[in-house]
């Protein structure tokens, strides 16, 4: 088959070395865009998820607060609606990994670690999200302010937030409880950090657990 861009010069009567030049410089963006093509069609660096544990059994002791919890989503920045695993360094500035996230966004791994440990503890009747009883007295919610590794030495797990306790019979907050803490790493490394992180969300929740069994004892229900 004829090449009709050939033809086309042949017909303007172009010298010859004129018309090859013209044919490649025509030619070039084609290949340029194989080349591209090529490059974007190679395989892609695989995104890593990763996890953190909660406990797998609940039960409800003899001695239990006899009333349920409601647990609402923490507010947060939007860096920890995401499922981007942040860092930063012991400073304002922060980043985000592309290629290592949570396998839900930190303020979904806050309120299940708090709903599952909760329940774990045996301290309270029930305990559910604020989804599944929208019409509980108590209402726990919040804020959360870090959930970040933070390259220093050693690499740390930074966890803190504010955690408040409202009744809605009274209309007002009844308990509040501010969290922060630095679980170091073992290693610097992005799975040493998350190990780290779960401690540190594990022990959050135990001193959850204490600060309301401790407000649910000196103010028995009524």
């Amino acid at each position: 088959m004829k090449n009709p861009l050939s033809s086309l010069l042949k017909r303007t009567n172009l010298p010859d070395s004129t018309s090859g030049l013209l044919q490649r410089l025509v030619a070039m963006p084609v290949v340029i865009a194989l080349g591209i093509c090529l490059a974007s069609c190679g395989s892609a660096r695989p995104i890593k998820y990763y996890q953190v544990s909660y406990p797998t059994k609940s039960f409800v002791a003899e001695d239990a607060v006899n009333t349920t919890l409601m647990i609402r989503t923490f507010e947060a920045s939007h860096l920890y609606l995401d499922d981007k695993i942040v860092y930063g360094l012991d400073s304002p500035e922060m980043g985000t990994y592309e290629y290592q996230r949570w396998a839900e966004p930190p303020v979904e791994i806050l309120e299940n670690a708090l709903v599952r440990g909760l329940r774990a503890s045996g301290r309270f009747q029930a305990v559910y999200t604020i989804r599944a009883d929208p019409n509980g007295r108590f209402i726990l919610a919040g804020h959360l302010y870090d959930f970040k590794e933070v390259d220093a030495n050693p690499m740390v797990a930074r966890l803190s937030f504010e955690v408040r306790l409202r009744d809605r019979k009274s209309g007002t907050m009844v308990w509040n409880h501010t969290y922060i803490h630095d679980e170091p790493a073992s290693e610097k490394t992005v799975a040493a950090f998350v190990e780290a992180m779960d401690k540190n969300i594990q022990h959050s929740v135990q001193e959850v657990q204490a600060g309301l069994d401790e407000y649910f004892r000196a103010h028995p229900l009524q």
